[in-house]
């Protein structure tokens, strides 16, 4: 029997990209879009791209008989309703930033809100499949990572895991527009971002707290210091992430080279690339590519992580754990390639 699954926060980019793949899954039945607006509407007249969405499936305010809830909500939202949902035997597969941080007090810090339910961040499986697979079999939580701490952290993870590298990280990222969701501020109209990059968010943008904890668990603990600094390019997808770090002593190229390969010999959607990724290489799918180069004369890593910020930065990842949680293969609906040009 296909798994039933409700995607809460269905009118979003995010929430339409999840439709978009969860209606072709062989595994699973989407049985309700939740959105405080458009009730009643068909899911296909509401997310202009599902054009093949059944008329019966239309705009709810409940998740029905879902055994899975994806949860694409603003921040402190999906924790508010997650309890009742887990406590009725469902799980829930969180798209937003509710279940990232285990420390209720950096919520707090970074947020500006007590979290709602702190008690689940103890369980809570933070859901990059590719470094928490064995943890997210049965798993009741689930808290994809947001896009930027995917891309850094599947280029950074082989080094930092085979300790080639000093603990003290700067990010400088690039991120399309579609990042921000269904934004009306000035920041995002055509006028004003066309033709121009802007930083934002530095020092204090959320996704700083989750690199960090994350890369401080890869490393094996102990601090690690995170420079992150994102921008706001152009374009409506894509992301890319320059992570610098420096060398340890006697580490070089061939090392480098190696714990790389090692890392992602098996993966299905993470490629180690022989030249520069260009973001428009992962449209519309699933993949990271990650490129590595060791600068010698200076003893720094630069490596490139690249993805579209809607799959594998959001919509993808999620499916791909809940491939992961109900044992299918994690390629399944999300065999998709990337479109070019």
């Amino acid at each position: 029997m296909p798994v039933r699954v409700a995607i809460v926060g269905v009118t979003g980019y995010a929430g339409g990209e999840l439709a978009r793949i969860l209606l072709r899954h062989p595994e699973v039945r989407l049985v309700a879009a939740v959105a405080r607006s458009h009730q009643g509407e068909p899911l296909r007249d509401v997310q202009p791209h599902l054009h093949g969405a059944p008329d019966a499936l239309r705009i709810g305010n409940d998740v029905g008989d879902a055994e899975v809830v994806f949860t694409a909500l603003p921040a402190g939202e999906a924790a508010k309703q997650a309890p009742a949902w887990i406590a009725e035997g469902r799980a829930v597969i969180d798209i937003g930033s509710d279940f990232r941080l285990r420390d209720p007090k950096a919520y707090e810090r970074w947020y500006k809100y007590a979290h709602p339910s702190p008690e689940l961040l103890r369980e809570a499986v933070y859901g990059l499949t590719e470094l928490t697979r064995p943890k997210l079999r049965n798993a009741r939580v689930v808290a994809n990572p947001g896009c930027y701490p995917t891309a850094t952290l599947l280029a950074l993870a082989p080094a930092l895991k085979a300790g080639l590298i000093e603990a003290d990280l700067i990010i400088d990222a690039k991120s399309g527009v579609s990042g921000a969701g269904h934004n009306v501020d000035e920041a995002f109209l055509y006028g004003t971002i066309d033709e121009s990059v802007r930083p934002y968010g530095v020092p204090s943008h959320r996704h700083t707290p989750e690199i960090q904890q994350e890369a401080e668990a890869i490393a094996g603990g102990g601090h690690v210091r995170i420079t992150f600094t994102p921008h706001l390019v152009p374009m409506t997808r894509g992301l890319i992430a320059t992570c610098y770090a420096s060398l340890r002593a006697g580490v070089g190229a061939a090392q480098v080279n190696d714990a790389y390969r090692a890392a992602y010999a098996e993966e299905p959607f993470v490629r180690i690339t022989t030249s520069y990724p260009a973001t428009k290489a992962t449209l519309g799918s699933n993949w990271c590519l990650v490129h590595p180069i060791v600068d010698e004369a200076n003893r720094r890593l630069v490596v490139f992580g690249v993805l579209d910020n809607l799959v594998k930065g959001a919509a993808g990842s999620a499916v791909q754990n809940l491939n992961a949680m109900r044992g299918f293969p994690e390629t399944l609906g999300l065999e998709s390639l990337p479109l070019w040009p």
